[in-house]
This record gives structure tokens, C-alpha cells and sequence, in this order.
């Protein structure tokens, strides 16, 4: 009888402590009105980490949207900004937004490649024809595919924004690259993702996965041939004091997309939320005008260098996407034509 009765009492014990658990965990992520108590003194601090230099598009529209946020909260949020891989590299931001280290990334989309095949969509060569189709793109529905997709919320990432960077062209430091056959034999740093792999392969070159970080090194070093990015990158990155060759080729995408710890987020007071919202909107804006205005005249920088610059023509292009059509014919199936045609069709 004692026995039954203690083992009554504990099962009594834990239903409640169950319970209670549940209502804290209700409570939890229910959204708090007002501010939260936050203060100037005591403010939400909100760790936002990216790989790129301050001068970059991504750099600057980061510290634009952490002091949009200071003036529009009236200092009730602080966002701390850690530019070129202060914090976390290439290799580790993802996962320390998962842990809650971090707080907001801005990584490559590719990065999401080990979430969704689907974000590879941006190596796809030559699936884009303008920055109008790309904005297009980003403001769409087929956009909302990925960006909310039930993988991000499984592993407690919310996706919000794209922020734009621009067209990928080749460089190297053995030859200019001007016909197909020019790319035989080379090796490029390339980004991770199964699609780049096949990018290179299909134009005979050989690729190697290394963090943005390291690249300037790599190709100092001779790891690698070359690379590819955009103007503005690969001038803020100085990669013309280590490459000799730039071929503008327009044949991909470099793009960004803000990404946040959704379990934090959701716990953001509603009235500063509003206002972080909003001036994540206004950054926004200001991220795809700085990428126009900054690859413009980060090519003029790269043409006054003093490397030679290789801009191909429209046949040239053609003939290197008819290489790449292989890598179309790989991947369609875990990039889904839904999201590939959704793209050509918003041209």
C-alpha cells in the first residue's frame, strides 16, 4: 500500500511539473506587446555576423541597417555587426545561427545548400539574363519557395530578405580565358555545392571549396588558378594583386538572403520588431542600389589595375553556356523545374 501510494504521489509529481512546463513553454513563445522593458541602457542585443569587408555592398547595408535600427528603436535595439569572418567563417556561420550564438547571417545562398538542394539555383549558368530579372525574382512568389520553406523553419532558421551582390565572372592567373577551351586544365576556388563541381567539370577545370576568407591566400599561394565573383568582391577583396586575367562572363549569381535565429525572433517585443523590420526593409532597398552603384565602379577600378579584362561577347557567352548545358540536365530534379522555370518565366 505505501509502494502504491508513493508511486501515485510521483505520477501526481511529474503530470504537474509537466504541465507547468507546458504553460512556461506557451508562454514563451507567445509574442510580447509593447517593448519588452527594453531600454537605451539596457538594450535587445541582436549579433549579426558576416564574411565580407565593411566596404562591401553587404558590409555597408549591414552597419546601414544597425543604425536604422538604433534611430528607430531609440536605441532599444542594438545591433552588433561583425564584418570579414570576425566572428564566424564561411564554414560555421550556419551552424552558430542554429545554436543561437548568432543571431542574423547574410551568407551566400548556396550556403543553405546543406538545408535545401534548391538554393543552388543561383549557380545554375546562366539562368538569369539581367538585375531586373533578378529583382523580379526576389519580390516573388516563386522566391517564397525557398525563402519560407518548411527545411528553414525544421531547423529553426527563418528566412527574410534577399540582398542583392551581382553577376559572377571568371579570373585566373595562367591565361585569358576567351574560348571554352581556355578553361582546360585550370583550377578555381569555388564556393561549396555540388552544382559549381559540375560547372567546372563540364568546362574541363578543376575546382577546390574554399572559405571566402581564405581565397586572397589561395591564390597568392597558387592553390588555385582562379576564381569567381563579382566586381564589387573581387575588388574589395583585392584579388587583382593575385590574378592577371578577369573575363567578364555574367554566367551566375552571387546573392545574399538574411537569415535569423527563428526562435529568437519570434520572441522580439512587437513594437521593436515592427521597427526592426522596417529598417531591415529600408537596408534592403539601399543593399540593392549600393550592388548596382559599387560593382560599377569596382569594374572601373579593375579595369584602371592594371590586369588585363577580357569582356566577352554575346557568341563567346553562348558557347560557354552550351558547355554548361550538362549541369542542367544533373540537377533539374533536386532543383526542381518548379523553382528553374518559375525563374525563366519571370524574365
Amino acid at each position: 500500500m505505501k509502494k502504491w501510494l508513493f508511486m501515485s504521489l510521483m505520477a501526481v509529481l511529474v503530470l504537474a511539473l509537466a504541465a507547468c512546463s507546458g504553460d512556461k513553454k506557451g508562454n514563451a513563445s507567445a509574442p510580447v506587446e509593447g517593448d519588452g522593458g527594453y531600454t537605451k541602457e539596457k538594450p535587445l542585443i541582436i549579433k549579426f555576423s558576416h564574411v565580407t569587408s565593411i566596404d562591401s555592398v553587404k558590409g555597408k547595408a549591414a552597419d546601414a541597417f544597425a543604425k536604422l535600427v538604433d534611430e528607430k528603436t531609440e536605441g532599444k535595439v542594438k545591433v552588433e555587426v561583425y564584418p570579414s569572418s570576425q566572428l564566424y567563417g564561411d564554414n560555421d556561420e550556419l551552424d552558430a545561427l542554429v545554436s543561437g550564438n548568432v543571431h542574423m547571417i547574410a551568407p551566400s545562398v548556396t550556403k543553405m545548400v546543406k538545408i535545401d538542394p534548391r538554393w543552388q539555383y543561383v549557380d545554375m549558368p546562366y539562368l538569369f539574363e539581367s538585375d531586373e530579372h533578378v529583382r523580379k525574382f526576389f519580390k516573388s512568389d516563386v522566391a517564397k519557395l525557398i525563402l519560407e520553406s518548411d527545411q528553414l523553419a525544421a531547423n529553426d532558421i527563418k528566412g527574410l530578405v534577399f540582398w542583392e551582390n551581382g553577376f559572377k565572372h571568371f579570373s585566373n592567373n595562367k591565361h585569358p580565358l576567351v574560348n571554352v577551351e581556355d578553361f582546360k586544365g585550370l583550377k578555381f576556388r569555388a564556393q561549396a555545392g555540388k552544382v559549381l563541381e559540375a560547372q567546372f567539370k563540364a568546362l574541363n577545370a578543376g575546382s577546390a571549396t574554399i572559405a571566402f576568407g581564405e581565397t586572397y591566400a589561395a591564390l597568392q599561394q597558387g592553390t588555385v588558378d582562379g576564381q569567381e565573383n563579382t566586381f564589387n568582391n573581387f575588388d574589395t577583396q583585392k584579388y587583382q594583386e593575385v590574378q592577371k586575367y578577369f573575363s567578364v562572363s555574367q554566367h551566375g549569381r552571387l546573392d545574399y538572403a538574411i537569415f535569423v535565429n527563428k526562435s529568437f525572433w519570434d520572441k522580439i517585443p512587437a513594437d521593436l520588431l515592427k521597427a526592426v523590420e522596417e529598417s531591415l526593409d529600408e537596408a534592403t532597398k539601399l543593399a540593392w542600389d549600393l550592388a548596382a552603384e559599387e560593382n560599377a565602379k569596382s569594374f572601373e577600378n579593375i579595369k584602371n589595375s592594371g590586369i588585363e579584362v577580357i569582356e566577352l561577347d554575346d557568341a563567346q557567352k553562348e558557347a560557354i553556356k552550351t558547355k554548361l548545358e550538362p549541369v542542367y540536365e544533373e540537377f533539374s530534379d533536386s532543383i526542381t523545374e518548379e523553382l528553374i522555370n518559375g525563374i525563366r518565366d519571370l524574365k
